[in-house]
């Protein structure tokens, strides 16, 4: 068989330009090495952890906040084969909807592990051990990543584990050190504290989630605290070792001190890795750089009709950037100009409150030498906050001190997953502190906290600080 596209990888980067070939008139197929679609994101990534971010949000406000809004409960209990059971349910249905789409679209499925025979040939080796050969004028790799491994920690994924064990607990565990204190250890660690777990953070960094603006670091740690999490920041772990019912992390500080560390659980959660195992890319003269596949301006690789996309190139590993760069690669395909602002993808902390980003980091601007200005509003200030319980957190705006221009947007408070999104299309547009500002904002809202951070970076006008 022979095809105008192929796919390797059905995670976002990969269905979604799967489906946008599709569209544009190419014959397309996408190839996956297990038996469901939507690659780690939606298996055992970020729509699993966002099931079980949403159970143990509702458990620990039924826990601690439902008295003061005169709701009473008694003998309440966490039953996670039940969480555990509808985590699942949630990612079944978004995985069909995916095989739905791919149906829609008229998109061939293969099932198996895909790898180059040449740049124009692509063997799939089924779980069973048989191939088939299939033919294509252009290729688009899209699978992804994994978590990264320490040689020290070895997941054994039984005491020591990484992500896509700790999303399958089925027992609540009394205890739990995180190795790393980024995006993934910030959002697994706020779900077992909120249920009850004693969570240990360890981080070789300073801060909490370090790739994100300093601010939200610290203001994140502040609420995380009130989880009774505890941090151990600037130390590197040495050791961890699987004792049967239990584990044993040790660790040194700056100084070259050792603490010793037990829980029942350890859980590594360091970053992810491309993955490209078994892509045979030596066949076709592809060698990756630390890990990853070199491209062009086009996301297109050294052997000419050969593109990759998402979590195997460089950028942030974000599903929706792979999304856009598998809009990017078709449409460039099919003899369109598309483009992509990487300044312009925001990044998300799913915790409570949420931690949302786009554009420059205070510290990426005090290196380039910009000069900028600065406005926050706390959340602490706004009525719709109070309201609702959620005043931890903070807008911070970032314009040029010149052209007041925004440059960067830091949230962290309820909702700022989804606020985030006016902020983009405002730099989208390049709109100044003041355009924003000068916008109606509806009242009571979270978003009021964004005009007022944007009059305090405009001659620190704030209106209500």
């Amino acid at each position: 068989m022979t095809y105008d596209v192929v796919v390797i990888g059905s995670g976002p980067g990969g269905y979604v330009a799967a489906i946008r070939c599709a569209q544009l008139g190419f014959k397309t197929a996408i190839i996956e090495k297990y038996n469901t679609l939507g690659g780690t994101c939606l298996n055992v990534g970020c729509i699993p952890s966002k099931a079980l971010l949403d159970s143990s949000e509702h458990y620990h406000n039924a826990a601690h906040t439902f008295k003061t809004h005169g709701i009473q409960l008694a003998d309440l209990q966490v039953d996670m084969p039940q969480m555990i059971k509808r985590k699942a349910e949630v990612v079944k249905q978004t995985c069909d909807g995916v095989s739905f789409l791919m149906k829609k679209n008229n998109i061939q499925v293969f099932t198996g592990l895909g790898s180059f025979v040449n740049a124009n040939t692509i063997k799939i080796t089924a779980s069973d051990g048989s191939t088939q050969k299939i033919t294509t004028q252009k290729t688009i790799i899209a699978t992804g990543s994994k978590p990264t491994n320490l040689p020290f920690a070895p997941v054994d994924k039984k005491r020591i584990i990484s992500s896509t064990e700790a999303l399958e607990l089925t027992e609540l565990p009394k205890s739990m050190v995180i190795i790393g204190a980024g995006v993934i250890a910030s959002e697994l660690g706020s779900v077992y504290a909120r249920l009850g777990t004693q969570v240990t953070m360890i981080e070789f960094l300073d801060s909490m989630i370090p790739t994100m603006d300093k601010t939200m670091g610290k203001e994140l740690q502040k609420a995380m605290r009130k989880l009774d999490m505890k941090f151990f920041f600037s130390h590197k772990v040495t050791s961890v070792i699987n004792k049967g019912e239990s584990v044993e992390v040790i660790a040194e500080d700056k100084t070259g001190k050792t603490q010793t560390f037990e829980a029942e659980y350890c859980l590594v959660a360091i970053g992810r890795r491309p993955y490209t195992d078994g892509l045979g890319l030596e066949n076709i003269g592809i060698e990756t750089v630390r890990g990853k596949i070199p491209v062009n301006e086009h996301l297109e690789t050294k052997v000419p009709g050969i593109y990759a996309i998402g979590d195997v190139i460089d950028g942030a590993m974000l599903a929706h950037k792979a999304e856009e760069e598998g809009v990017f690669v078709a449409e460039y395909m099919a003899g369109q100009k598309p483009h992509i602002n990487y300044l312009l993808i925001p990044g998300v902390v799913y915790t409570w409150p949420e931690v949302a980003s786009v554009g420059y980091t205070e510290e990426q601007l005090k290196e380039k030498g910009a000069a900028y200005k600065v406005g926050s509003f706390p959340f602490r200030a706004l009525g719709r906050a109070r309201a609702s319980m959620d005043i931890d957190g903070l807008v911070k705006i970032l314009a040029d001190k010149t052209t007041d221009e925004i440059l960067g947007v830091h949230i962290i408070g309820p909702r700022a997953a989804d606020m985030i999104a006016a902020c983009v299309t405002a730099m989208e547009y390049r709109a100044s502190a003041e355009d924003v500002a000068r916008m109606s904002h509806a009242h009571p809202t979270y978003m009021e906290a964004v005009k007022e951070a944007c009059l305090a970076a405009t001659e620190n006008r704030a209106l209500h600080i």
